[in-house]
Protein backbone atom coordinates (compact mmCIF):
# COMPACT_ATOMS: atom_id res chain seq x y z
CA UNK A 1 0.00 0.00 0.00
CA UNK A 2 1.23 3.47 -0.84
CA UNK A 3 0.83 5.20 2.53
CA UNK A 4 1.89 8.59 1.15
CA UNK A 5 -0.89 8.44 -1.48
CA UNK A 6 -3.40 7.41 1.18
CA UNK A 7 -2.55 10.36 3.42
CA UNK A 8 -2.58 12.75 0.45
CA UNK A 9 -6.16 11.56 -0.32
CA UNK A 10 -7.14 12.05 3.34
CA UNK A 11 -5.65 15.54 3.54
CA UNK A 12 -7.09 16.73 0.23
CA UNK A 13 -10.47 15.18 1.11
CA UNK A 14 -10.47 13.16 -2.13
CA UNK A 15 -13.43 10.83 -1.61
CA UNK A 16 -13.12 8.76 -4.82
CA UNK A 17 -9.45 8.03 -4.17
CA UNK A 18 -10.03 7.27 -0.48
CA UNK A 19 -12.54 4.51 -1.20
CA UNK A 20 -9.95 2.59 -3.22
CA UNK A 21 -7.68 2.13 -0.18
CA UNK A 22 -10.22 0.14 1.89
CA UNK A 23 -11.69 -3.35 1.83
CA UNK A 24 -15.51 -3.28 1.50
CA UNK A 25 -15.97 -4.42 5.12
CA UNK A 26 -13.36 -2.09 6.63
CA UNK A 27 -13.99 0.18 9.61
CA UNK A 28 -12.35 3.14 11.34
CA UNK A 29 -12.33 3.93 15.07
CA UNK A 30 -11.64 7.42 16.41
CA UNK A 31 -10.90 6.57 20.03
CA UNK A 32 -10.61 10.11 21.42
CA UNK A 33 -14.23 10.83 20.49
CA UNK A 34 -15.54 7.25 20.88
CA UNK A 35 -16.69 6.97 17.23
CA UNK A 36 -16.87 3.86 15.02
CA UNK A 37 -17.30 4.37 11.26
CA UNK A 38 -17.95 2.20 8.23
CA UNK A 39 -15.83 3.13 5.23
CA UNK A 40 -18.57 5.28 3.70
CA UNK A 41 -19.16 7.04 7.05
CA UNK A 42 -15.42 7.66 7.50
CA UNK A 43 -15.10 9.09 4.00
CA UNK A 44 -18.10 11.35 4.63
CA UNK A 45 -16.75 12.51 8.01
CA UNK A 46 -13.31 13.17 6.53
CA UNK A 47 -14.41 14.80 3.27
CA UNK A 48 -17.18 16.92 4.78
CA UNK A 49 -15.01 18.14 7.66
CA UNK A 50 -15.05 21.96 7.40
CA UNK A 51 -12.13 23.78 5.87
CA UNK A 52 -9.11 22.94 3.77
CA UNK A 53 -6.27 20.88 5.25
CA UNK A 54 -2.70 19.84 4.66
CA UNK A 55 -0.16 17.86 6.60
CA UNK A 56 3.05 15.93 6.82
CA UNK A 57 3.60 12.22 7.27
CA UNK A 58 6.19 12.37 10.05
CA UNK A 59 6.66 8.67 10.67
CA UNK A 60 5.58 5.37 9.18
CA UNK A 61 6.39 1.88 10.43
CA UNK A 62 5.30 -1.45 9.00
CA UNK A 63 5.15 -4.62 11.07
CA UNK A 64 3.78 -7.36 8.82
CA UNK A 65 0.17 -6.40 8.03
CA UNK A 66 0.18 -3.48 10.49
CA UNK A 67 1.09 0.06 9.45
CA UNK A 68 1.63 2.69 12.13
CA UNK A 69 1.72 6.33 11.04
CA UNK A 70 2.12 9.68 12.74
CA UNK A 71 0.84 12.65 10.75
CA UNK A 72 0.79 16.36 11.54
CA UNK A 73 -2.42 17.84 10.15
CA UNK A 74 -3.00 21.60 9.91
CA UNK A 75 -5.68 23.92 8.64
CA UNK A 76 -4.92 26.10 5.64
CA UNK A 77 -7.42 28.70 6.89
CA UNK A 78 -7.16 28.80 10.68
CA UNK A 79 -4.39 28.43 13.27
CA UNK A 80 -5.35 24.80 13.99
CA UNK A 81 -2.98 21.85 14.05
CA UNK A 82 -3.19 18.26 15.23
CA UNK A 83 -1.18 15.09 15.38
CA UNK A 84 -2.83 11.77 14.57
CA UNK A 85 -1.39 8.36 15.32
CA UNK A 86 -2.98 5.65 13.19
CA UNK A 87 -2.79 1.89 13.52
CA UNK A 88 -3.75 0.53 10.11
CA UNK A 89 -4.47 -3.18 9.72
CA UNK A 90 -4.06 -4.37 6.14
CA UNK A 91 -5.73 -7.22 4.34
CA UNK A 92 -3.59 -7.70 1.28
CA UNK A 93 -2.66 -4.17 0.33
CA UNK A 94 -5.94 -2.56 1.41
CA UNK A 95 -7.06 -1.21 4.78
CA UNK A 96 -9.26 -3.55 6.80
CA UNK A 97 -9.29 -1.51 10.02
CA UNK A 98 -7.86 1.74 11.27
CA UNK A 99 -7.64 2.91 14.89
CA UNK A 100 -6.80 6.59 15.22
CA UNK A 101 -5.85 8.84 18.13
CA UNK A 102 -6.08 12.60 17.48
CA UNK A 103 -4.51 15.26 19.67
CA UNK A 104 -4.51 19.06 19.41
CA UNK A 105 -1.14 20.72 18.89
CA UNK A 106 -0.46 23.63 21.18
CA UNK A 107 1.74 25.02 23.90
CA UNK A 108 2.56 23.07 27.03
CA UNK A 109 0.16 23.69 29.91
CA UNK A 110 0.95 26.80 31.94
CA UNK A 111 1.80 24.78 35.09
CA UNK A 112 4.67 23.07 33.22
CA UNK A 113 5.82 26.34 31.65
CA UNK A 114 5.94 27.84 35.17
CA UNK A 115 8.26 25.03 36.27
CA UNK A 116 10.66 25.78 33.37
CA UNK A 117 10.93 22.10 32.46
CA UNK A 118 11.10 20.57 29.01
CA UNK A 119 12.15 22.14 25.74
CA UNK A 120 10.49 22.50 22.33
CA UNK A 121 10.87 19.52 20.03
CA UNK A 122 10.93 21.85 16.98
CA UNK A 123 11.33 25.63 16.79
Amino acid sequence: MNIEAFWRAVLTQDAPSLASFFTPDAYVNWHCTNEHFSVSEFIRANCEYPGRWDGTLERSERLGDLLITVVRVHSLEQPLAFHVTSFIQLRGERIFSMDEYWGDDGPAPQWRQDKHIGAPIRP
